[in-house]
C-alpha cells in the first residue's frame, strides 16, 4: 500500500496549490499548501481527508465562503491540464462537504454536476456516495441522466458510483435496502459500446447478487433475451459469485443444468502440507445421464479459522461438456502462501469438488506452519 499512498504526495499538493492560486488569487490556500508537510505516515484515504479538510478551511476563510466559491474555483481549474489525477479526490470530497453543509438543494444539484465534470480527470465515484447517502432519491434522479452522457467516464460513474459494495467507498444503506433503485441505470448501460463501462455494469450486478440474487438473475435473463455481441460475457462476469455459490437459477441460465454425474476423488498428493506449499489433487468425473452434460467444475478449500471453525472459498477449475458415458480426468494444484488478504491457521483443512453447484468428495488434510 506504500505505493498507493504516494498517489497523493507533497508534489501533488504543491501542484494543486499552484493551480488554485493561479485561477483564484483572492483565496490564499495556506492550509492547503501546509498539508504537504503532514502527509508522512498517512494512508491514501487519510491523505485525501487531510487535504479535503484543508481545502474546506481555506474556502471558509474568504469573504464569500461556501460551496459556490468552491465550485467556481474548481470549475475554473479544469482549464488547466495539470488539474487531473489523484489530487482531484480531495477536491471532490471538499466540494461535497461544502454542498452538504450548505443545505441548499441548488448546491446539492450543482455538486452532482460538478462531479460529472471532474470525473473525466479522476472518477468521482467515492465522493458521490455521500450525496447518495444524504438524499438517495434526488441523487439517483440526476445520476440516471448520466447514463446517456456522450462521455464514457460519466456513464461509468453512473454505474460505479452507485455500486452497493464499491471497494474503498462508504456504504450507502439505501442502495442495499432497495436493489431495484439502480437497475434502470444498468438497463441503460449493459449494451454500452465502452468495455470500461460494461465492466462496471458487470461488477455492479455482481454486487447486487450478494443481497438480491433473484433480482439479479431476472435482470440477466432479460438482458440475454435482447443481447448484443458482448452481453453473454458481461452476464457471466456479473453472475460469477452466484455461480461459485452454486445458485441453481444462475447455473441454468448460463447453460449448466442439473446433470447426472459420477465423481471419483479428489485424491490429494499428501495428507500433511507445510506452509508455504502446494497441494496437488486429481479426480474423475463421468456423465451417467442420457444427454450431453455441460459442467461447471469448481473446488472449495475449507480454511480453518482462528476459532477452529471453517470458511470456504470457491475456485474455478474448468468448464467441460461430456457426452453420455464419457468421463474426464482432471488435475489441479492449489498454492498455500501467506497473503495480506488471508491469514492461515494450522490444523485440519478440507478440499471439496463442486460440479454444477453440487458438492462432491470432501477430503481433509493437515496444514502445518513452519
Amino acid at each position: 500500500m506504500g505505493v498507493m499512498n504516494e498517489l497523493i504526495n507533497a508534489g501533488s499538493v504543491e501542484t494543486l496549490t499552484r493551480i488554485l492560486t493561479e485561477i483564484g488569487p483572492e483565496i490564499r490556500w495556506e492550509r492547503t499548501a501546509g498539508a504537504a508537510s503532514k502527509l508522512d505516515g498517512l494512508n491514501l484515504r487519510a491523505r485525501t481527508d487531510l487535504l479535503a479538510e484543508a481545502l474546506v478551511a481555506d474556502i471558509s476563510s474568504v469573504p464569500s465562503p461556501g460551496y459556490p466559491t468552491a465550485a467556481d474555483s474548481f470549475r475554473a481549474a479544469l482549464q488547466v491540464p495539470e488539474f487531473t489525477g489523484w489530487l482531484l479526490w480531495p477536491v471532490s470530497e471538499a466540494a461535497v462537504t461544502l454542498a452538504l453543509a450548505s443545505g441548499a438543494m441548488k448546491d446539492f444539484d450543482d455538486c452532482l454536476a460538478l462531479l460529472a465534470a471532474l470525473t473525466p480527470r479522476l472518477t468521482g465515484e467515492f465522493a458521490v456516495r455521500r450525496l447518495l447517502a444524504n438524499d438517495p432519491d434526488r441523487a439517483l434522479a440526476a445520476i440516471r441522466g448520466w447514463a446517456a452522457s456522450p462521455d464514457e467516464h460519466v456513464r461509468r460513474l453512473a454505474s460505479e458510483g452507485t455500486r452497493p459494495y464499491l471497494p474503498w467507498a462508504v456504504r450507502v444503506p439505501a442502495l442495499i435496502q432497495r436493489p431495484q433503485a439502480t437497475l434502470a441505470i444498468l438497463d441503460a448501460l449493459y449494451r454500452d459500446p465502452s468495455g470500461y463501462v460494461r465492466r462496471s455494469v458487470a461488477n455492479h450486478l455482481n454486487d447486487l447478487a450478494r443481497h438480491a440474487p433473484g433480482e439479479v438473475v431476472d435482470t440477466a435473463r432479460r438482458w440475454l433475451a435482447a443481447p448484443d455481441a458482448n452481453t453473454g460475457r458481461l452476464v457471466r462476469h456479473g453472475l460469477r459469485t452466484l455461480l461459485k455459490k452454486g445458485h441453481p437459477d444462475a447455473l441454468v441460465l448460463l447453460g449448466f443444468a442439473p446433470a447426472q454425474v459420477a465423481v471419483s476423488g479428489p485424491r490429494l498428493d499428501r495428507e500433511v502440507l507445510t506452509l508455504p506449499g502446494e497441494l496437488t489433487f486429481a479426480f474423475d468425473v463421468a456423465n451417467t445421464g442420457s444427454e450431453d452434460a455441460r459442467l461447471a467444475v469448481d473446488y472449495l478449500v475449507h480454511y480453518r479459522k482462528a476459532d477452529g471453525s471453517e470458511s470456504a472459498k470457491v475456485f474455478k477449475i474448468s468448464t467441460v461438456t461430456l457426452a453420455p458415458g464419457e468421463s474426464r480426468s482432471l488435475t489441479k494444484r492449489h498454492a498455500f502462501r501467506e497473503m495480506t488478504t488471508r491469514v492461515h491457521y494450522p490444523g485440519v483443512h478440507a478440499l471439496e469438488l463442486q460440479i454444477n453447484g453440487t458438492a462432491h468428495g470432501r477430503t481433509e488434510f493437515l496444514l502445518e506452519l513452519p
